[in-house]
């Protein structure tokens, strides 16, 4: 394994791990104060109970959070010294003001868990407002930075690409790809926190869990899933129209397509051969892809032809991502439209809607690492997109395969913890 390679999948396998408990990050404390909200407003001890146990599981999920993203931290300058030489002063700002929600959203969660006594109860809900609130821009900053290395401003280069000069922080946070990252994310993040909790509980009612406990939490797990998938695939519809014409390489790759043509088809599925410049045993579905991007059916769209080889990202591994990404969230967004229309019919919810929620459990979370895969993979060659390679910002430093092995065990280990305490923490909800 090259050095490259360790680096470049140890800097994977900490982004994929992290963002799992990002994500919760964001949508499990927007869960704790529907609940809350819920306890003061009706007075039912079910919701008070489920406010505590939400509070408690994301306190364990926000720790570990915490340890990851540390680590992340430092491995962004351990392993891309130069990238962080240069991009540095500008991105400083974003992960400035990240910091400052982190801390925040530490602050606030724990005086909400240990506040239910010591302060007026809508004090103690505020503090659970805030909680989600400072999550919610928690994320929103990082995506920002990473919307950054996609397209990046509020800068000139000095020195061929080796410093940057004339720096603008303010204009490099409001870059071009900055609302569609972050809207996409965050939809994202609310989907699959929200369907997840949603499956779980209805897992175990169709285990035999009777308790009102479970039939609240899936009810405000589903208030937040439902709407955040309905609108994801119009947050979907922006990112790929900015893609479109800010990256043409990664729209070609995630879409197969080998050459540049008007009318451009979708390929659903299939496996791009790069030698034959096809995508064979796809689905076509003609003039959707020009639809797609430029909301117009014969718009021409750019194809890998127009691209130099050497600027070509992984097209196989990103198409597929993609793939996955857009099929998981039909499935999401379908669901909740059936949901939403079951419940404006006033039906009940049957045990078909229990099966469809409980088969969408890990599919939301599935669906962000993908999404994380088209974004950075099909960024590749560049760490910063037509400024700097990601070969030319690795550090100088051999021998990196012993720490992608420490990081690699770390993670093993926190998840086989993690897993064990929610797991108990579930099996340990009311009958």
């Amino acid at each position: 394994m090259s050095d490259l390679f360790a680096a470049r999948s140890q800097m994977a396998l900490s982004l994929a791990f992290h963002i799992v408990f990002a994500v919760i990050g964001i949508g499990m404390p927007v869960l704790m104060a529907l609940a809350e909200r819920q306890w003061q407003g009706t007075g039912d001890p079910a919701y008070l109970d489920l406010a505590q146990r939400w509070a408690r599981g994301t306190a364990i999920l926000f720790a570990v959070g915490a340890v990851s993203g540390t680590v992340l931290s430092f491995e962004l300058g351990l392993l891309w010294p130069r990238f962080m030489a240069f991009a540095g002063s500008i991105i400083g700002m974003p992960f400035s003001l990240e910091g400052f929600a982190f801390f925040t959203e530490a602050i606030f969660l724990g005086i909400y868990l240990y506040g239910r006594d010591r302060i007026p109860p809508r004090a103690h809900l505020t503090a659970a407002v805030l909680v989600a609130v400072s999550g919610t821009l928690s994320g929103i900053f990082v995506v920002i930075a990473n919307a950054w290395m996609n397209a990046p401003t509020g800068f000139t280069v000095q020195g061929g690409a080796v410093l940057a000069a004339d720096v603008h922080p303010l204009a490099a946070m409001a870059n071009p790809a900055a609302l569609p990252e972050a809207l996409h994310m965050i939809l994202a993040a609310y989907a699959a926190v929200g369907f997840g909790v949603a499956g779980i509980h209805a897992l175990l009612i169709l285990r035999g869990r009777t308790a009102p406990f479970h039939k609240y939490a899936l009810r405000l797990a589903l208030l937040m899933g439902v709407p955040a998938a309905i609108l994801q695939p119009v947050s979907g519809d922006i990112a790929a129209r900015h893609i479109a014409v800010a990256q043409p390489a990664k729209l070609a790759a995630a879409e197969a397509l080998f050459v540049s043509q008007d009318h451009a088809p979708i390929e659903i599925g299939g496996f791009p051969d790069t030698v034959a410049r096809v995508d064979r045993w796809s689905i076509r579905i003609p003039d959707a892809l020009s639809l797609l991007a430029f909301h117009d059916p014969r718009a021409p769209v750019t194809g890998l032809d127009r691209i130099p080889a050497d600027q070509w990202p992984n097209v196989p591994v990103v198409h597929l991502a993609f793939d996955m990404m857009v099929g998981i969230g039909t499935y999401l967004a379908l669901l909740g439209l059936w949901v939403a229309w079951s419940a404006w019919r006033r039906k009940e919810i049957t045990r078909a809607h229990f099966r469809a929620i409980a088969i969408a459990t890990p599919l939301g979370f599935i669906a962000i690492e993908a999404g994380w895969v088209v974004t950075e993979v099909g960024r590749q060659p560049w760490i910063i997109y037509g400024v700097l390679r990601t070969r030319d910002a690795v550090t100088p430093m051999p021998g990196l395969i012993v720490p992608f092995t420490a990081i690699t065990l770390l993670y093993v280990f926190l998840a086989v913890v993690v897993t064990r305490l929610l797991v108990r923490h579930v099996a340990r909800s009311p009958q």
